[in-house]
């Protein structure tokens, strides 16, 4: 059978049976896989640690009909993040990164700006210099922008008129900020400072932009909001959440 090469994340790994367990990794070239890897539970298995968590590997599978697995057949490390084992908040980032590629992307929906936006937020949670929670805000946003659930920032999401300096809510039922006028038609919107608004369109330009947003209050602010409104378009509330920092 034809063989895929790709190089992914691996974001989960469950065990399948005493020998072997199935990887989900996150690949640039595919999108989100699942596939066996037999044998992958041994010692002295052909994958070594390739699939260890939060490792990026190259790797070759079987892509098998739908319903059934695809079949592991090679993984090999190709970059580590060392670091993050030394700093739980980095770690507990980390972490977060991918609770959510596992469980937002579906299978084979290949989005590269992703795949990299991930890599380069592991690699930048692992500096001590960094402020963890914009790192991560920025992945998020980036995330919800490229899978399509970016949430309105420069415009009303109601009525779609600018926004200025006055009285501003975010409606995760509604998509995003809203002017004074739209907010009552949304029961669970909450209130914004002006400079939390600011915060998050910096948070979602490209780049380094997160960098700049360093007040404490206004990180504090954004947190819940991205709290709010990711807990919201899943439907339920990540696990990792709570050991978020801002």
């Amino acid at each position: 059978m034809p063989t895929e090469k790709a190089q992914g994340l691996v974001v989960r790994t469950t065990d399948f049976s005493e020998t072997s367990r199935i990887a989900t990794i996150w690949t640039r070239e595919l999108g989100k896989v699942r596939a066996l890897a037999k044998g992958g539970r041994r010692l002295r298995s052909s994958f070594e640690s390739a699939l260890d968590l939060l490792t990026v590997c190259d790797i070759v599978l079987i892509r098998k009909t739908s319903g059934t697995l695809d079949l592991l057949t090679e993984a090999r490390v190709r970059e580590r993040f060392a670091p993050l084992r030394h700093d739980l908040a980095a770690l507990n980032g980390a972490y977060y990164v991918a609770e959510l590629l596992g469980d937002w992307s579906q299978d084979y929906d290949p989005h590269p700006a992703v795949y990299d936006a991930a890599l380069e937020t592991l690699r930048e949670l692992g500096k001590p210099e960094v402020l963890k929670g914009p790192c991560v805000a920025h992945f998020e946003l980036v995330l919800l922008r490229e899978l399509g659930y970016g949430p309105a920032l420069d415009a009303c999401a109601g009525c779609g008129m600018a926004l200025g300096g006055r009285r501003l809510a975010f409606s995760a039922a509604g998509g995003g900020v809203l002017c004074p006028g739209c907010q009552p038609a949304q029961r669970e919107r909450r209130a914004i400072a002006v400079a939390t608004w600011h915060a998050l369109r910096t948070l979602a330009e490209a780049g380094d932009a997160w960098r700049r947003v360093e007040a404490a209050p206004v990180r504090r602010d954004v947190r819940q909001v991205l709290d709010h409104y990711v807990t919201y378009l899943l439907g339920r509330r990540p696990r990792l959440l709570p050991y978020l920092g801002s």
